[in-house]
């Protein structure tokens, strides 16, 4: 079994399709005026416009979504995500956490290197 898709839903589409296409740099594969589906890996990331009455990202989440980089990709994105102004709100080893602008936690990890 391997992961299909990812659906994020959002009361700001157009601000979470620049965080994840111009910050972290997915690219965008199929777009509607409610959705945008963006490529990650043999998976696709649906970034979908939510509806009013549905529940916003609890804040302080600590549910994630957790993305693979290169040990040696590490220092260019704790550069990248600081020079977009994306606080990084801890780090491991081989994992860094941060949020989405919809406080989504989110992490890009070496693991196991």
């Amino acid at each position: 079994m391997r992961i299909h898709h990812l659906a994020f839903r959002t009361f700001d589409l157009p601000r979470l399709r620049a965080f994840y296409t111009e910050r972290l740099g997915f690219s965008v594969t199929r777009e509607t005026a409610t959705s945008a589906w963006l490529a990650a890996g043999d998976a696709t990331i649906m970034l979908e416009a939510a509806l009013p009455e549905e529940p916003a990202v609890p804040e302080g989440s600590k549910e994630i979504v957790v993305f693979a980089i290169g040990r040696d990709e590490r220092d260019g994105w704790i550069t990248r995500l600081r020079d977009a102004a994306i606080v990084i709100e801890d780090t491991t080893a081989f994992t860094l956490y941060f949020r989405d602008p919809d406080g989504r936690r989110l992490g890009l990890s070496h693991y196991p290197d």
